[in-house]
């Protein structure tokens, strides 16, 4: 779901690490297994890539 949001707000993952100052590497483990992600990351990035509410609890769910 990150992935969906970042390509839908149009940033590379380099592009977002940059914007959440960690690195592409740490962007691609986020993506492919966001649920080992602290909640502070991820609340950096629902902000940064406007993930719905709906999304969220969906995301968080799935956790």
């Amino acid at each position: 779901m990150i992935k969906e949001y970042r390509i839908k707000n149009g940033y590379t993952q380099e592009e977002l690490a940059e914007i959440l100052e960690i690195s592409p590497r740490h962007m691609q483990r986020i993506e492919a297994d966001f649920q080992s992600t602290k909640i502070k990351m991820l609340i950096k990035i629902i902000k940064v890539l406007k993930i719905e509410d709906k999304d969220v609890i969906k995301m968080l769910k799935q956790k």
